[in-house]
């Protein structure tokens, strides 16, 4: 059950930021949730330096303020394809997992390209009304991020 539960999220979480429902990415985190975008160079070399990092809900919210009222860019959709969790291990009422994704994006009228490949380091906790991520990693694997980062992976 446990494995489903994280599957279902995770494609809860895609369809949320595929179909552009920024407001409701923060929620899919605790409280005191953190997210970072980090390369896996740096990922494997235990180095801090990420592209994104917030510390709570409150800097993700900034950032969906940021996204929908104050960026300006070229509009695009993204569509995020995310494999089976493998569930790691639980200790108490955390759940640790992983799973592959890709992001692809669509500029409008254009074809579609890969966006960011990588893989999802999460800790979940268990909440009342289901699972929220207590911290999740996307560590990319590519060198080079397409443009700049503006939605979240």
């Amino acid at each position: 059950m446990l494995q489903l539960a994280v599957d279902r999220f995770n494609a809860d979480y895609g369809a949320a930021l595929d179909e552009r429902r920024f407001e409701d990415w923060p929620g899919f985190f605790a409280e005191d949730g953190c997210y970072k975008v980090q390369a896996r160079e740096n990922f494997d070399r235990g180095l801090p330096l990420a592209l994104l990092a917030f510390e709570s809900q409150g800097m993700m919210k900034d950032r969906v303020y940021g996204i929908t009222q104050t960026i300006y860019h070229a509009p695009y959709y993204t569509r995020h394809v995310v494999g089976p969790a493998r569930v790691l291990g639980e200790q108490g009422d955390r759940v640790m997992a992983q799973a592959s994704y890709a992001v692809f994006r669509t500029r409008p009228g254009d074809t579609s390209e890969v966006y960011n490949v990588g893989r999802y380091i999460d800790e979940f906790v268990r909440a009342p009304d289901g699972l929220k991520l207590a911290s999740r990693t996307c560590v990319y694997d590519s060198e080079m991020v397409l443009n700049s980062l503006i939605y979240p992976i």
